[in-house]
């Protein structure tokens, strides 16, 4: 057996426009990382979704390449409110009911985790992992016990793993980023970057990605998919 790597990082991807989506995966596949990918079925900047059939090969080769993959609801959705009788406010960011204010059951944001779950098993053949996380990591304690009834365990990120490319790139220039990154971040934080930020001018990636991943190595760092995490590893074991 390899060694075990005493100082594991565990970096993870949110869908996003996805137009740098195959630098990311050329970096990865270059410095021999295995990532966490949190999927929703955003839009891309090409008109489409990112979980579309246009997409459908890339996820499916990601998944041939040992990188682990779990859910962010599928329309992206928003928790934006526990409300008195059970239910929860929430608005989605992509799909038919974009920017529009629902009233979700438990029930109705379970069948929504659930969906990328469906998806990937029909683009890859693979299961997900029982794992998700919420549309910009909002969530309260009701609607995490909700989705803990059904299955799925939030997964967040650690302070210092914050990558910083959904920030403006006037104020926060890659350069930034990239040494903030190399020094702040601590064995067995959680990291977590995007395939794609609307609103980013300059690319965090590949600019920042590879060079973090370079810097972290030489520091004695290593990578590790989420399901070796401590905090998920017993609950993230998928049925035979």
């Amino acid at each position: 057996m390899p060694p075990v790597c005493a100082k594991p990082l565990y970096l993870t991807f949110d869908t996003g426009h996805m137009e740098i989506a195959p630098l990311v995966e050329e970096v990865l596949s270059r410095q021999k990382v295995r990532a966490t990918f949190f999927l929703a079925n955003e839009r891309t900047r090409t008109g489409g979704g990112s979980l579309d059939e246009v997409w459908a090969p890339w996820w499916k080769k990601l998944s041939q390449q040992g990188h682990m993959f779990a859910s962010h609801t599928y329309d992206h959705v928003y928790w934006q409110a526990d409300l008195p009788d059970g239910n929860f406010r929430v608005r989605a960011s992509a799909g038919p009911l974009e920017g529009k204010l629902q009233t979700w059951s438990a029930q109705d944001y379970c069948r929504e985790l659930k969906r990328p779950v469906d998806r990937f098993m029909q683009m890859t053949g693979q299961q997900m992992l029982p794992l998700f996380r919420a549309a910009g990591g909002r969530t309260s304690p009701a609607l995490l016990k909700a989705a803990a009834e059904c299955g799925y365990a939030h997964v967040g990120w650690s302070p210092a793993g914050f990558l910083g490319d959904e920030l403006s790139s006037e104020k926060y220039p890659n350069q930034m980023l990239l040494e903030r990154a190399l020094r702040n971040i601590r064995s067995g934080d959680i990291l977590l970057a995007h395939l794609g930020i609307w609103s980013r001018k300059d690319p965090w990636a590949p600019v920042v990605l590879e060079p973090l991943i370079q810097g972290l190595k030489e520091k004695g760092f290593c990578f590790a998919t989420i399901d070796t995490h401590p905090a998920f590893r017993a609950v993230s074991q998928l049925p035979k």
